[in-house]
C-alpha cells in the first residue's frame, strides 16, 4: 500500500494499523465522564499521526469521531498539488501593457502642464 492512500482504507483495516488508547478526558460531562475512560486516542503507526476523540460520553462514538479525524489528517498529508507550468504573456498582452503605460504617462504629462519660465 502506498503511503498516500491510507485514508482510503476501510475502517477495520485502518484501525488495524493504529494503536488505540482509552483514557479519561476532562471537560463537561459530569461524574460519568470524570470516572470512565471514554476518550480515545488513535496513533497511526506507519505515519505517526495522532488524533483524539473526546467529545462524547460514549467510547464507541469517540472512536468513530477519532477515526474520521484520522482520515481527514491522512487525506491532508496525502494531498499533492498539481504541477504548475511556467507561462509567458502573449504578444497582445505585452502590447496592451505598453499601451496602458503610454496612456498613463500622457495623462501625467498633462497634469504637469507647461511652465511660463521655460
Amino acid at each position: 500500500m502506498e503511503a498516500g492512500a491510507w485514508h482510503l482504507l476501510p475502517d477495520d483495516a485502518l484501525l488495524g494499523q493504529c494503536d488505540v488508547q482509552a483514557h479519561r478526558a476532562s471537560g463537561p460531562g459530569g461524574q460519568h465522564r470524570n470516572k470512565a475512560e471514554t476518550a480515545v486516542r488513535l496513533v497511526h503507526r506507519p505515519s505517526g499521526v495522532s488524533v483524539e476523540g473526546k467529545d462524547e460520553r460514549s467510547r464507541s462514538q469517540n472512536l468513530r469521531i477519532a477515526l474520521e479525524r484520522l482520515r481527514e489528517k491522512l487525506a491532508r498529508r496525502a494531498y499533492r498539488p498539481p504541477p504548475r507550468h511556467a507561462t509567458r504573456p502573449s504578444r497582445a498582452a505585452k502590447h496592451r501593457r505598453v499601451e496602458a503605460k503610454k496612456r498613463l504617462g500622457q495623462k501625467k504629462a498633462l497634469r504637469r502642464g507647461t511652465s511660463e519660465a521655460e
